[in-house]
């Protein structure tokens, strides 16, 4: 199925277009900044929950000081979020768009996307290979063990999950490539010639000495020796935030210098997974949107790191990867649009300012099982 990717990251207006006369310098200087944004779709698949959190896609310490009103056939407005569980007879792409306003009425930023309710059948007696590659979101296995779950349902392909690490906490079937603390470049460089057994002290699973000596990629490798020699047909990132997590949170062109050398290490990765399953489907998760909290940030990082800094890193980040998969213009790399449907205070505990509950893992599944339907 052919998806026309696009981005809305957010529409500035015209005083003739605003409620309420002139903008004055603070509404411009509100407008720029809230950065309202975004992903070209939205997928939902019906009896399974859907949200878009607006804290989650603007800019601000206080997103209760705005008014979101999101215009769409299906779903209802929360005070929150704006939230659907579609129906059979929904299945088809809606208009999505969403108006933020100030207390005042005035109208500050526009956004638009597409939600896409795929059929609750998809892919129904069809076998699939999938592969999810991560930090430790992944490493934690609540999401992947979701996929799983909804993946199980009536109604949809039989899978196999892909990948050498199985936790004691994976369901039966469920495993990956995803460990605590990893980036986009130590999947793509890390070789470890004195690996002491953990995750910490290893090599990249995709990363081996070549026949001169020295460490090359070769997912090829990988799929002939841990994947019986059967590509994936689906491969998932969730990856960024130890990329970026240390960025200089106040210096704009130091957290986009950080990203461009997280770009160029993701397009190795995916040019040498295209070489090692040419038919499949990527998707790029977005990196999901941070506890709410600033008591979470401090139980882990004392003063070293805020919830304020890192949603700034985290939102630009975003921003970044929804650019580059869609300069790709490729039908097989897509967007997985995971920051939108995490609950920021619900989804997670009180103690952490990254690391999802169980409800917001369950969240982060939802995301990436109705993006699995769509491809199928």
């Amino acid at each position: 199925m052919r998806i026309h990717q696009q981005v809305t990251i957010f529409t500035v207006l015209s005083a003739a277009l605003i409620p309420g006369g002139i903008v004055t310098a603070a509404d411009a200087k509100v407008e720029n900044a809230l950065e309202l944004t975004l992903p070209p779709q939205v997928y939902a698949v019906p009896g399974v929950e859907m949200n878009v959190y607006f804290d989650n896609v603007v800019l601000t310490q206080e997103p209760h000081s705005y008014r979101f009103d999101v215009k769409c056939s299906l779903g209802r407005t929360e005070d929150r979020r704006w939230t659907v569980i579609p129906k059979t007879r929904n299945v088809g792409q809606v208009p999505l768009s969403i108006r933020v306003s100030n207390k005042g009425g005035r109208l500050l930023a526009t956004a638009s996307s597409v939600l896409h309710v795929v059929p609750q059948e998809a892919g129904q007696d069809k076998k699939i290979r999938l592969m999810i590659v991560g930090d430790s979101l992944t490493h934690a296995t609540r999401y992947p063990n979701e996929v799983g779950r909804l993946l199980s349902q009536p109604g949809n392909p039989s899978w196999t999950m892909l990948g050498t690490h199985r936790p004691s906490s994976a369901a039966e079937g469920v495993a990956h490539e995803g460990y605590g603390g990893w980036t986009w470049a130590r999947f793509a460089t890390q070789y470890e010639p004195n690996p002491d057994g953990t995750y910490r002290k290893r090599s990249s699973p995709f990363v081996f000495l070549g026949d001169d000596g020295k460490p090359q990629l070769n997912v090829k490798r990988y799929v002939r020796e841990q994947c019986e020699a059967q590509s994936p047909d689906f491969v998932i990132f969730m990856l960024g935030i130890n990329d970026c997590f240390s960025a200089p949170a106040d210096d704009p062109a130091g957290i986009d210098s950080r990203i461009d050398t997280v770009i160029e290490h993701a397009k190795t990765l995916l040019a040498d997974f295209r070489k090692a399953a040419p038919n499949a489907h990527f998707g790029i998760c977005l990196t999901p949107a941070p506890n709410s909290r600033q008591e979470a940030f401090q139980a882990n990082y004392k003063d070293r790191y805020s919830r304020w800094g890192w949603k700034r890193i985290q939102h630009r980040l975003v921003q970044r990867q929804i650019e580059s998969v869609t300069a790709r213009n490729d039908d097989d790399v897509s967007i997985i649009p995971t920051q939108l449907n995490i609950d920021p205070i619900d989804g997670y505990p009180v103690n952490n300012g990254v690391h999802p509950n169980e409800a917001g893992y369950a969240q982060l599944g939802s995301s990436i099982y109705a993006w699995l339907k769509s491809r199928l």
